[in-house]
């Protein structure tokens, strides 16, 4: 049901008004003057407002620009008994959703409510979708109570609020583009567009359509004019991704980007101008690709203006405890299982491995585990086999999700069942004793 708040002096119109529009279904509260609306506005959840132009205690017109400026998703509709231009001018000017004039107007009042209580919804849901992506991609999202992370994220929050180019370093799986989102939200330029892009996922022709765009026959198939990343981006962030891999012709582009804050289209002659803030990321050391003549020294000098490094998993075990109990749960309700509990053996194994690929790897192996637990327990057994006794690096080629790695779990899972017997392993299993020994040592198991 939609809330309207009712102000007006005049206790008749205000009452007449009352009963007609709780007819059509609306909850409907009065005030007779400013004061007593603008409390009200505070006390209950208004929709739409129906204002009296002139009030006791001032003017609805000006009262529309406050209610706006405490309320910006409540719809103001002013009524006035005598109708003039300038009036109606700045009403629409303060943010009023309409103005009418009392008596030669009434037929229009409950369309209009409708309507306004139409638009009061959608600034309502575009206001939760806002907050709900704000706190997505905010630094209090990051997960991990370690030294190391909370030194990199206060280092991270205290560049945010400025226009400084970043720098974000470190392996693969880190983290780098949740930081960069983070990053983002925390700045002036929240409110227009985070633009994220992976360079090594383009050649060096399709990135460079995709980062500039271009001129409507630019080349075959270009039959009309296309943004690219960094237009789109314009006032925002923009994220690159792997920066290393970009071939050296695209950096001189980029770099211009830095300097004057424009480039060129392809195929079009005149420069288009942005205002972009540029986050980017590597896993390389660029310091020796600039050695080797694979990237440019002085764009590296305008990047690293401020350099973040990402620790990796290994630095920061202390954290794989969270990191696993939040995934669990993010799978578990994705696949409509109840909350799963993380044994302690579980969690040992997890901490003893190394996370060649950091937090991606670990997000792997734990949906993996959900998959295959047929409780609500994840315990060693739904672990890759390498994980469970420690050999990282045997079996280096399978990964979390092969049939091989499927295989060895189980023979692993039936061995410890038989408390090691062999003969009864087999037996189980339906294979032969000369199988399940060649199997236990392809995988290396005992």
């Amino acid at each position: 049901m939609m809330n309207v708040l009712i102000i007006d002096d005049e206790d008749k119109l205000r009452v007449l008004l009352s009963r007609i529009i709780s007819l059509e279904g609306f909850e409907v509260f009065q005030a007779s003057d400013i004061k007593t609306g603008l409390k009200r506005l505070e006390m209950s959840e208004i929709d739409v407002v129906l204002c009296d132009v002139k009030l006791p205690d001032g003017s609805g017109v000006e009262a529309t620009k406050r209610i706006k400026e405490k309320h910006p998703s409540v719809e103001i509709i002013l009524l006035t008994a005598y109708g003039n231009i300038p009036d109606g001018v700045q009403a629409i000017k303060n943010g009023a959703f309409d103005y009418i004039t009392k008596g030669d107007d009434n037929n229009k009042i409950i369309p209009l409510l409708h309507k306004a209580s139409e638009k009061a919804t959608l600034s309502k849901r575009i206001q939760k979708l806002e907050r709900q992506l704000e706190e997505k991609h905010s630094f209090d999202k990051i997960i991990g109570k370690s030294k190391t992370l909370k030194n990199v994220i206060e280092l991270a929050q205290k560049v945010s609020k400025t226009d400084t180019t970043i720098l974000l370093t470190g392996e693969t799986g880190t983290g780098k583009e949740v930081f960069a989102q983070a990053i983002h939200q925390a700045s002036n330029r929240n409110s227009y567009n985070f633009v994220a892009i992976n360079c090594s996922a383009f050649s060096k022709d399709l990135l460079e359509n995709e980062l500039f765009g271009h001129k409507s026959g630019a080349f075959t198939g270009a039959n009309k004019d296309q943004k690219g990343l960094f237009e789109e981006a314009d006032k925002g962030t923009i994220f690159l991704d792997e920066i290393g891999e970009m071939a050296i012709e695209l950096q001189a582009k980029v770099l211009r980007v830095l300097e004057v804050g424009e480039f060129l289209k392809i195929g079009d002659p005149k420069p288009t101008k942005v205002n972009v803030r540029i986050i980017a990321a590597t896993n390389r050391n660029l310091e020796e690709e600039i050695e080797q003549g694979h990237f440019r020294s002085d764009l590296y000098y305008r990047l690293s203006v401020f350099s973040i490094h990402l620790p990796s998993l290994k630095e920061r075990k202390e954290d794989i405890p969270l990191l696993a109990s939040h995934f669990a749960d993010h799978f578990a309700v994705k696949m409509n299982r109840k909350p799963l509990i993380l044994t302690e053996r579980f969690i040992t194994a997890l901490k003893h491995n190394h996370w060649k690929g950091n937090i991606r790897e670990l997000k792997n192996v734990i949906e993996r585990s959900v998959i295959l637990t047929d409780t609500d327990v994840l315990d060693i057994e739904t672990l890759p086999v390498d994980i469970q006794t420690g050999n990282e690096g045997t079996n280096k080629a399978l990964s979390a999700f092969s049939m091989a790695s499927v295989e060895k779990l189980h023979i692993q899972k039936v061995l410890n069942y038989t408390g090691g017997n062999k003969a009864e392993a087999a037996r189980l299993m339906e294979i032969g004793i000369a199988t399940l020994y060649r199997k236990i040592e392809e995988y290396n198991l005992f």
